[in-house]
C-alpha cells in the first residue's frame, strides 16, 4: 500500500526512491510488525483474561510429572494468535506490493490456516477440554489450503515441477502432476511441525525467528535476478517480494516473544502455531526451497518425527522411544528446566539455520 501510494511521488521527491528497494521494506515492516504487537498485545491479553479464554491443562494419565511442571500454566490466556495474525497481515498490507501474486497467495494462506487454528482454540475454549476440533477436520482444513496452492504453483510458468535437492547442484527430481501432493505434504506437515512445538513458553516463537530470517534471505535472493545467477539457483521473477513477508513474520515473532517468554503471559495457540508454520511451507514452495526446510526448521521436523516414532514403537511393539513426546517434554522429564531446553533449541535452530544458508554457495 505504501509502495504503490509514494514510490509514483519520486519525481517529486527524490527521497521517495528508497520505496523501491525490498530491503528498505522488509526493514521497516518488520519493525512495524513488532510494533504493533508490542502496543495491542497488552490489550489483547487484558481482554483474554476476561473472557476467561485460558489454557486447559488436564492431567496427563500416562505422564502425571508433566502435568505437574505444567499445571501453573493452567487458565493463562491463549488464542494470542490473533495478535501475530493481525500484525502480520497489517504490516504486510502496508510494506508490501500488493500487486505481487505470491504476497496475496501468502496472505490468504497464513489467514487461511489461523482461522483453521482459531476454530481448533475456540471448540477447546467452549468445550473446555484439551482438545478442540477432530484431528480429520483440522486436517481437511489444512489440506484443502494445501492442494489450492499445490495447483497455482504447479500451473505457474515461472515455477518448475522439480525438487531441488540442497548441497546437490545438478540434481532434480521431477515429480510431474504429484508435485501438488508434495506441496501439500510440505505445507500441511510444516503447519503441524510447529504446532507439536509449541509446548513450551518461547521455544516455537525462538525456532520460527531463525527460520524466517533463513527463508527471508532465500527469498530475496531467488528474486534478485543477478545475485541468483551468480549463485545458480532458480530465478522466480517477483519472489524476492516475499522477503517482506517473511521479515513481517520475524517481526511478529520477536514482538509475541516479549509476552511469551517464560513465564508466559499469553500462549498463542494453534491460531499462530499452525498460521506461522504453514505460511513458511507456503514460501519454502513458492521460491523452490521445499527440501531445504528439512534443515532450516530442523527443530520442527525432530518434534514432529519424536512423535511419529513414539507412536508408532508404541503400536507394533508396546514401547516408548521416549519417555514423552513431543521431544521437548522428554527433556524435561530427565531434569532439564524449561529455559534451559527452549534455549538450548533455540540455539540447534540457529545453527542449522546457519547451515541451510551454507547451501547457497556449497552446491
Amino acid at each position: 500500500m505504501l509502495y504503490e501510494l509514494f514510490y509514483p511521488l519520486r519525481e517529486i521527491f527524490f527521497g521517495f526512491n528508497v520505496f523501491k528497494y525490498i530491503t528498505f521494506r522488509a526493514a521497516m515492516g518488520s519493525t512495524t510488525t513488532f510494533l504493533l504487537c508490542i502496543c495491542f498485545g497488552p490489550w489483547l491479553i487484558r481482554k483474554l483474561s476476561h473472557l476467561k479464554i485460558g489454557e486447559n491443562i488436564i492431567e496427563h494419565n500416562i505422564c502425571p510429572q508433566l502435568h505437574c511442571l505444567h499445571h501453573k500454566k493452567k487458565g493463562r490466556p491463549t488464542m494470542g494468535g490473533l495478535l501475530i495474525l493481525f500484525s502480520t497481515i497489517t504490516s504486510t498490507l502496508l510494506w508490501a506490493r500488493l500487486d505481487n501474486r505470491y504476497i496475496l497467495l501468502a496472505l490468504f494462506s497464513m489467514f487461511w490456516l489461523g482461522m483453521v487454528g482459531f476454530m481448533d482454540d475456540y471448540m477447546k475454549f467452549i468445550t473446555r477440554r484439551s482438545k478442540g476440533m477432530t484431528v480429520t477436520t483440522k486436517l481437511l482444513g489444512q489440506s484443502i489450503l494445501a492442494v489450492i496452492v499445490g495447483f497455482f504453483v504447479f500451473y505457474d510458468p515461472q515455477i518448475s515441477r522439480t525438487v531441488d535437492v540442497p548441497f546437490l547442484k545438478d540434481l532434480v527430481i521431477n515429480l510431474g502432476i504429484f508435485y501438488i501432493i508434495f506441496v501439500a505434504l510440505v505445507i500441511v506437515g510444516s503447519s503441524n511441525a510447529v504446532n507439536l512445538t509449541d509446548g513450551l513458553d518461547g521455544l516455537a516463537l525462538g525456532c520460527m525467528i531463525m527460520v524466517g530470517v533463513t527463508y527471508s534471505i532465500f527469498s530475496y535472493v531467488t528474486g534478485h535476478a543477478k545475485i541468483s545467477s551468480y549463485l545458480q539457483i532458480h530465478h522466480i521473477a517477483g519472489s524476492g517480494e516475499l522477503t517482506v513477508f517473511c521479515a513481517n513474520i520475524v517481526g511478529a515473532a520477536l514482538g509475541f516473544l516479549w509476552f511469551n517468554s517464560h513465564p508466559a503471559e499469553v500462549f498463542m495457540g494453534d491460531t499462530g502455531s499452525l498460521s506461522l508454520g504453514g505460511a513458511i511451507g507456503v514460501v519454502a514452495v513458492l521460491i523452490k526451497k521445499e527440501l531445504l526446510l528439512l534443515l532450516a526448521g530442523g527443530i520442527f521436523v525432530a518434534e514432529a518425527l519424536s512423535v511419529i516414532s513414539q507412536v508408532i514403537s508404541f503400536k507394533l511393539r508396546g514401547k516408548r522411544i521416549f519417555l514423552v513426546a513431543p521431544l521437548h517434554h522428554h527433556f524435561q522429564l530427565r531434569g532439564l528446566s524449561e529455559t534451559k531446553v527452549t534455549i538450548r533449541f533455540w540455539i540447534i535452530a540457529a545453527i542449522l539455520a546457519l547451515l541451510s544458508l551454507a547451501t547457497l554457495k556449497l552446491r
